[in-house]
């Protein structure tokens, strides 16, 4: 069973390594209050300016999980209090992170932004982070040829590429990222059945997903950018293998 307990709770049992009880966190704090501290103006103020730190070369708005940790902060100047969810939504598109009660006991938990994106969409429906990412080496031909054969009858997608991606909890999964001509809804349907209709072909138990090549926040994404090269290309005609991968996610330190 997953550690519960509030984010003031969680986040002092926060250590390196322990990832279920930081997806706890993640969990609680969606719903949970925050005292964001503003360096400039006053909540709700047209000035309002949050304070911000960077750690690692991630910036993050530093905040406090109740108000006896604003008291112990000695923060002197004016605060906002939002859920958890309200600021990830409001941070995470311009790479920010959180930094929760950076003046406890060892420094206090960051949130990267990476993290913030999941809050905001569903800690179950993105994988968990810092992901592990690179050329996918299943031999899995039979695929890649019947996905190739169905994107050529399929008008909508410009290019295919993939990476294999491990999770820090969950199975590791092969990502296929998808850059289209036309994202309205006739095309996506085209290139959700293009999927369907390909994965008949993938090994029993080999997980599948796909990733936007447009998506500026998803990590995948941005990996597939920097390191692959498409294996199948509308433009070009020609094929070819994925690059060399990093040994860490983008935009997550090293640890927690």
């Amino acid at each position: 069973m997953s550690p519960g307990g509030s984010v003031e709770q969680l986040v002092r049992q926060v250590t390196p390594g322990r990832y279920d009880i930081y997806e706890s966190l993640l969990d609680t704090l969606a719903d949970a209050r925050l005292w964001m501290l503003l360096w400039r103006g006053t909540a709700g103020s047209p000035d309002a300016q949050y304070g911000n730190m960077e750690v690692s070369g991630h910036g993050y708005a530093p905040c406090v999980t109740s108000e006896q940790e604003l008291t112990a902060s000695g923060w002197t100047r004016a605060h906002e209090v939002v859920t958890g969810r309200e600021i990830a939504a409001a941070l995470f598109p311009d790479r920010w992170g959180v930094w929760l009660n950076p003046h406890a006991p060892g420094g206090g938990v960051g949130v990267p932004w990476l993290d913030l994106r999941r809050v905001v969409s569903g800690l179950d429906r993105l994988p968990a982070g810092p992901l592990r990412i690179s050329e996918p080496t299943l031999e899995i031909p039979q695929f890649y040829a019947l996905l190739t054969q169905y994107a050529h009858r399929t008008p909508a997608v410009r290019s295919l590429r993939r990476a294999w991606v491990r999770p820090v909890l969950g199975s590791p999964y092969l990502a296929i990222g998808l850059d289209l001509y036309d994202t309205g809804e006739p095309s996506v349907e085209s290139v959700r059945q293009m999927m369907r209709q390909s994965v008949a072909a993938l090994p029993d138990g080999l997980p599948v997903s796909s990733v936007a090549m447009s998506d500026d926040h998803d990590p995948v994404t941005m990996w597939l950018r920097a390191n692959s090269r498409p294996f199948f290309d509308r433009d070009v005609q020609v094929g070819a293998a994925p690059g060399v991968a990093p040994a860490h996610g983008y935009g997550y330190p090293r640890a927690y």
